[in-house]
């Protein structure tokens, strides 16, 4: 029986016929992605102005830290063009229900000043009663598992006969991916906690098996107390200025309640390692901003999501979707394949900032656009193109100028035709709309594939995503400027002074594994995270196995990533921004970093068969982790702790 991932790779899966929204020569015919009741191809493109994303408001600003109030609840949002709205769980300011958007109001920071959270679950109904979770939670993974008590929480538990889904109150706590960070508020997965619902099962956990040891250390370092349904972490912000984002980061549940909208940018400005204001396209939104605020710099979240025809985001709550097992198992405990977990997930509908690709009107000038992969496993690989139909490989219509990744500025701009995007990486780009005529229609395609991804260039090594639906991301009309672009041309910038690490006196060597099924051919059943043996061959370990990685404290040292899998793997180590080396397949000569990963990064795609090479240094003790960011491989044991010495 063909699999879905050999379905997608020739394109085979059965699909409605392409309706454009707009008329262009198309030279390739390709079948939507399968996933919901909604067709894709019925959404209408190019209708709803991509949404800027506001600031979210400080709670308190005054004194030597800024305080932010930030709560998880579930709401409506209207996401496509028309029909219903969309339900979703996302954050926002607890004070002010309008802040309330997936994605997240941005969290503006400054260099050198500490921001301190209290993140509240208040997954709540008007009752006071918890809300289940929108999609099915598979109880089988190793997971948080409130159900098991504080005996049995963060465990993979057994079962005489295969679960329905969990519909019980729904953990949560929130990772700041990219930060420098003590252990306590690094949202470590197993530290999350249930909302104060009056309704919570006798019996069940109410706190995973860290929460109590970080609120203690909480308490002594910053004097804060954890109320329930809460914990309050503080970040110094001392590091480069960058883009950061903060997400979901439960045990066994990232992928879920990512998927409902748990995310948001996190942006840090100011200290040595900006630039002075004016020399970057700007302004960006800031709190207070008067309507009609015209920005040139736009944080930007791109993802891919499935809808059904009532609006309802569709996720899939049986294994036999992927199409390498039989619909309906048998599934654990008779097989060794979970029931609800999916190896892979990739949507047929491209959702930008929160509304179905949608359009923005550019002036005639620079525009900075700080770029986010939020999609659970689709790479994207951008460019910007006249005619959204063209055959793949499309012709750029203009350079997409990089000028900083991960960890802040890169040493010094450089110009690409197309730009590829792991799920969990951000780009920030500039790109020049000064000399487009004004009318002219621009669109930001994807040509990275509706499978994962291995390397490569589309039409060589892969079939680039479908052109009328995934191949599309969104529309730019050029519109006349008001005023004159003073910004800096991005070939003449002279980025902010960047420090490599030093030497690496020793080296780590680490695999990346997938685990198939002993019942089913070919068909996974997880990815897991691992060691290396002396004569080369891997090590694979889980979640619950002993300790291998514990790096001392300010030591360099080379991470070698060795994957043994068929897929590109974004591999995220917590607390540090480290520096790509290299990448060397079998018996080949080592090849240097990209352009655009040449300054900090703290998240890598691991090519297949190659060793990737990382040069890293943990500079605070304490107990993080690492793990490839494709989030359903995440949840189900390719993820590992690390402990700082």
């Amino acid at each position: 029986m063909p699999t879905r991932r050999q379905f997608l790779a020739v394109g085979a899966l059965a699909g409605a016929g392409l309706v454009a929204a707009e008329l262009h020569p198309r030279a390739v015919a390709a079948d939507p992605v399968p996933g919901g009741t909604l067709d894709p191809n019925s959404i209408a493109k190019y209708v709803t102005p991509l949404f800027i994303l506001p600031a979210m408001p400080v709670a308190n600003g005054s004194g030597p830290v800024d305080r932010y109030d930030v709560a998880v609840r579930q709401f409506a949002q209207q996401i496509l063009p028309s029909g219903p709205p969309t339900t979703l769980f996302g954050y926002g300011a607890p004070a002010d229900a309008g802040t309330f958007h997936v994605p997240s109001h941005t969290v503006e920071a400054s260099a050198g000043r500490p921001v301190r959270v209290r993140w509240s679950n208040q997954l709540v109904t008007g009752s006071g009663n918890f809300r289940p979770h929108l999609f099915a939670v598979d109880p089988t993974l190793h997971w948080a598992n409130p159900p098991g008590g504080t005996g049995g929480r963060d465990s993979r538990p057994t079962f005489a006969a295969t679960p329905g889904p969990y519909r019980g109150p729904v953990p949560v706590v929130t990772h700041l991916h990219g930060a420098h960070v003590t252990e306590e508020s690094d949202g470590y997965p197993e530290a999350w906690y249930l909302p104060a619902a009056r309704n919570i099962p006798t019996g069940y956990a109410r706190v995973g098996s860290f929460y109590d040891r970080y609120k203690a250390e909480a308490a002594s370092r910053f004097g804060v107390s954890w109320d329930p349904g809460t914990a309050i972490y503080q970040y110094p912000n001392d590091q480069r200025a960058t883009t950061l984002w903060f997400h979901s980061h439960e045990l066994g549940m990232t992928r879920v309640n990512i998927y409902a909208g748990l995310f948001g940018f996190y942006l840090i400005r100011g200290g040595p390692s900006d630039l002075p204001a004016g020399v970057l396209p700007g302004p960006a939104p800031r709190a207070g901003d008067p309507p009609g605020t015209r920005y040139h710099e736009i944080p930007m979240v791109i993802q891919d999501r499935s809808f059904n025809a009532d609006g309802s985001l569709f996720f899939p709550s049986d294994r036999g979707f992927f199409g390498d097992v039989p619909p309906g198992g048998p599934y654990l405990p008779r097989t060794d394949v979970p029931p609800m977990w999916n190896p892979e997930f990739f949507g047929n509908t491209i959702v930008v900032n929160g509304r179905t690709w949608p359009v923005m009107r550019v002036e005639r000038r620079r525009y900075r656009l700080r770029i986010l992969n939020v999609c659970n496993t689709r790479v994207l690989v951008l460019k910007i193109a006249t005619n959204p139909l063209a055959a793949r490989p499309a012709a750029a219509a203009m350079p997409i100028w990089v000028i900083g990744a991960d960890g802040g500025f890169l040493p010094a701009p450089t110009a690409v035709a197309s730009l590829p995007i792991a799920v969990a990486e951000r780009m920030d780009v500039i790109v020049d709309f000064g000399s487009v005529p004004v009318g002219t229609a621009l669109y930001l395609i994807s040509e990275g594939p509706d499978e994962p991804f291995g390397g490569g260039e589309p039409g060589d090594d892969f079939e680039a995503a479908d052109p009328g639906t995934t191949g599309q991301v969104m529309k730019f009309v050029v519109v006349p400027s008001p005023d004159a672009d003073t910004s800096t041309p991005p070939a003449a910038l002279r980025l902010p002074g960047y420090r490599p690490l030093g030497p690496a006196t020793t080296a780590r060597q680490v695999s990346l594994n997938e685990m198939a099924s002993g019942y089913f051919p070919d068909a996974p059943i997880m990815g897991m995270l691992g060691t290396m043996n002396a004569d080369g061959t891997p090590n694979p370990l889980g979640w619950g196995d002993p300790v291998t990685e514990r790096p001392s404290r300010n030591v360099t040292e080379i991470w070698e990533l060795h994957n043994f899998t068929e897929d590109g793997h974004p591999i995220h180590l917590h607390q540090t921004q480290f520096q790509v080396v290299n990448r060397q397949a079998q018996g080949r000569p080592p090849r240097p970093p990209e352009s655009w990963e040449t300054g900090d990064k703290d998240t890598v795609i691991a090519l297949p068969g190659e060793v990737t090479r990382l040069k890293a240094r943990f500079d605070m003790a304490g107990r993080y982790v690492w793990h490839c960011h494709i989030i359903d491989h995440e949840d189900n044991e390719m993820m590992r702790p690390l402990v700082v010495s």
